[in-house]
């Protein structure tokens, strides 16, 4: 039989007498308590040791995690970055291998959400052939111990040996925060260290300490929670009866009548047992006896552990008399106000869209200038022929086209990450919580939205962290409605082509204003969307909205730097792989079979070829939207990777005209004029309609897999890419068409 050890979580309410000593030294045990000695040698040396990251979330563990391990793991100053194992290694002068692995964070051991059930999974070694756990690492904010303490208590339980680290214990100490170590180590049976992950403060006494466990004798605790003397008699009975059950220590069985009778779940997860009816006897006798005292017996666990951690800071730590309010709590009277709040949020937004216009036309210019003549270097170089049209025409062509808006992806990304390591992302989601909640969300629901700006596949990783199974959901199926950095590029070459930049109160100017607004727009057909889902997808009220707040904390350069620079290489490497490959695949396809007219770049070759022969079959079902074959043809082949779209038109346009003196894409795009009428192919509303379509349509395949992984179905990916396309069609078909009623087209 499995047994599952989980607890109630919460905060402590009434708690129980106390007991008179408020040392925690290890006892005998009770009256038919039968504690059982067992010693293993070290690890061998060829095995590799298993250790575990865990702690509440916004806790520093994957900052922790990278300091240890040298990786560059994603971190932020807000609950919730890590979903899923991180696993890193550690080597030591023995040449004992270690495995660490950084988990998502929890506040106990009863999971509430799919992030937290992961990192309970792994604790309890529930996975199918999971490996022993050699080591928890347990990280603690040293600002805030009281939360991770009651994990610590219940950690202990597990008998699995374990070490705590005071994270940002600089920190701690601005704030007058002093906490014994040692003396707190004695009272917990642990080694317990002080460290500071982001000023790499104790990191070698850390991973020192860490060798010295693994390789010291390993056994079960003699360390027993003290219990008050009415709790532990109440107690007593369920525990005989989990000793007889075969639970290995006094401890294990106390820890686990705890849980079964905090918690009807963890009762009925023994109800396969022969002897049940005898359990939930002995469990219904203790919760009337604690209704008698007049003690939830919901509330029983939590009161108690949270009883003991009061004891443990009391003897053990010491906060100064604070006179004034803190320096976070200044801040968040202006930035969390109820009306300047929000107001200062879309301000800041703008500030950035105009930013990312504004700063980047000099490095994209440059990019542009270096593509260009490495362009033109191949031609001077290669002799004329299939091969050097390939290199400059299809390669070189579609790959700059899209590298030239890297400057762009690289601004966005460093304004998120500041946004995220000052802690300020945090209290968006608190602003917004109001507007979810009218929707049917809440907050929990704002960190995977603002995080699928970036890209929709963390985003929608991110929802792992929602408690509420319906709104996990429905997040998920909005999440991709959100404008991420795929979608720059489209944005960035449709702006730049055809909105002026004309300024606006002196300080913004139209395409950075557009560039805000369609954002602006993805946001509200998310909570649209999110709307008519809560009212016919997934009826039902939305679990209440917690979230703890972390501090403002000055930014580390070095993480938003090493953010930009990951986010950089990821761009080129993984999306221009991509792109590479489709701008091949689109020159051969732009540039065969050869035209019978002796002037292979001519338009008739272009639409006698693959390309034009696809792009004109689907002309007619989008030329309500504005889109000739051209823009069809790309939005074909942007289902690989949005940013393709550019590199299809770019390759397009090379093939089409292009010699060493070809203009920028932006100019072509401008300059294209209908064969016919003469009249320009493109026009500003014909980008807008353009734009439109891409906020709204799903054109990721990636995105769907996660969603299919995430969902566990194709029936909620099929159904996002059917409501995204015709949400895209209706709305871009509503924008051309009314636009041409009003005269704008």
């Amino acid at each position: 039989m499995e047994f599952n050890t989980s607890s109630a979580n919460g905060a402590a309410a009434a708690s129980f007498s106390q007991p008179q000593t408020k040392k925690f030294e290890a006892r005998s045990p009770a009256p038919g308590e039968k504690l059982s000695r067992r010693v293993s040698p070290p690890l061998p040396a060829a095995r590799t040791a298993r250790v575990l990251l865990v702690g509440n979330p916004n806790s520093g563990k994957t900052t922790l995690f990278n300091a240890l391990t040298g990786l560059h793991q994603k971190v932020g100053n807000y609950p919730g970055v890590t979903v899923e194992r991180k696993i890193g290694a550690l080597a030591n002068a023995n040449g004992l291998p270690v495995e660490i692995q950084d988990l998502p964070g929890l506040y106990s051991l009863l999971p509430n959400s799919l992030d937290e059930q992961i990192a309970v999974t792994e604790l309890l070694r529930k996975s199918a052939g999971a490996p022993a756990v050699d080591l928890v690492v347990l990280v603690a904010d040293a600002n805030s111990l009281e939360r991770s303490l009651y994990l610590c208590l219940q950690i202990l339980d597990l008998d699995v040996p374990t070490l705590l680290v005071l994270n940002m214990i600089d920190e701690a100490e601005r704030n007058e925060m002093r906490v014994e170590a040692q003396g707190l180590g004695r009272s917990l049976g642990i080694p317990v260290v002080a460290a500071s992950a982001k000023k790499m403060i104790g990191i070698d006494h850390l991973r020192a300490a860490i060798f010295t466990e693994l390789e010291k004798p390993r056994s079960l605790r003699q360390h027993l929670m003290p219990l008050p003397p009415e709790m532990a008699a109440l107690c007593r009975p369920a525990a005989v009866w989990f000793l007889h059950q075969g639970l290995p220590t006094a401890r294990a069985a106390m820890s686990e009548t705890l849980h079964v009778i905090s918690d009807e779940t963890c009762l009925q997860n023994w109800s396969a047992h022969a002897q049940f009816e005898t359990l939930r006897e002995l469990v219904a006798q203790a919760r009337v006896e604690l209704g008698r005292r007049h003690i939830p017996w919901q509330r029983a666990e939590t009161n108690l552990r949270f009883a003991i951690v009061d004891q443990l800071l009391t003897a053990h730590a010491r906060r100064g008399r604070r006179q004034n309010l803190s320096h976070s709590e200044k801040i968040d009277r202006v930035l969390t106000h109820r009306v300047f709040g929000p107001l200062l949020l879309v301000l800041l937004l703008a500030f950035m869209f105009q930013i990312i216009f504004s700063f980047a036309e000099i490095p994209m210019n440059a990019i542009e200038n270096f593509f260009a003549g490495l362009s033109g270097q191949v031609e001077a170089g290669m002799p004329a022929g299939a091969l050097r049209d390939l290199i400059v025409n299809g390669a070189l062509a579609g790959v700059g086209a899209v590298v030239v808006f890297l400057p762009q992806i690289l601004f966005l990304f460093f304004f998120l990450s500041l946004l995220e390591d000052s802690g300020y992302l945090a209290r968006a989601s608190f602003m917004l919580d109001r507007v979810m909640a009218k929707v049917g969300l809440h907050g929990h629901s704002v960190i995977p939205l603002l995080s699928s700006f970036a890209c929709a596949i963390p985003g929608i990783m991110a929802t792992r962290s929602i408690k509420d199974t319906k709104d996990r959901l429905i997040t998920i199926m909005v999440a991709p409605l959100m404008s991420c950095s795929a979608r720059l590029p489209v944005y960035a070459l449709m702006i730049g082509a055809f909105i002026p930049g004309t300024k606006v109160l002196g300080i913004f100017s139209w395409q950075g204003i557009t560039l805000f607004g369609l954002y602006a727009l993805g946001i509200v057909m998310a909570i649209l969307a999110a709307f008519v889902m809560k009212r016919f997808l997934a009826k039902g009220a939305s679990s209440e909205f917690m979230m703890e707040l972390p501090a403002y904390r000055i930014p580390s350069w070095r993480t938003v730097l090493w953010q930009m620079y990951e986010r950089a290489k990821l761009f080129v490497t993984n999306a221009g792989k991509i792109i590479l490959a489709m701008s091949i695949v689109l020159w051969f396809l732009a540039s065969y079979p050869k035209s019978e007219i002796h002037a292979p770049q001519s338009e008739n070759q272009i639409l006698q070829s693959y390309a034009g022969r696809m792009g004109k079959a689907i002309e007619p079902m989008i030329a309500p939207l504005g889109f000739d074959w051209k823009i069809g043809l790309g939005l074909i082949t942007s289902f690989a990777a949005r940013e393709v779209m550019v590199g299809t038109l770019a390759t397009i346009y090379q093939v089409e005209g292009g010699d060493e003196n070809s203009a920028s894409l932006r100019e072509a795009l401008r300059n294209d004029r209908n064969p016919q009428t003469g009249r320009p192919v493109y026009s500003i509303l014909t980008a807008i309609s353009l734009l439109v379509f891409f906020v709204l349509a799903c054109q990721c395949m990636s995105t769907v897999a996660v969603v299919r992984r995430e969902t566990n179905s194709w029936r909620w990916p099929v159904i996002m890419i059917v409501y995204m396309t015709a949400l895209a069609y209706v709305c871009s078909l509503i924008v051309y068409q009314g636009g041409r009623l009003l005269g704008w087209g």
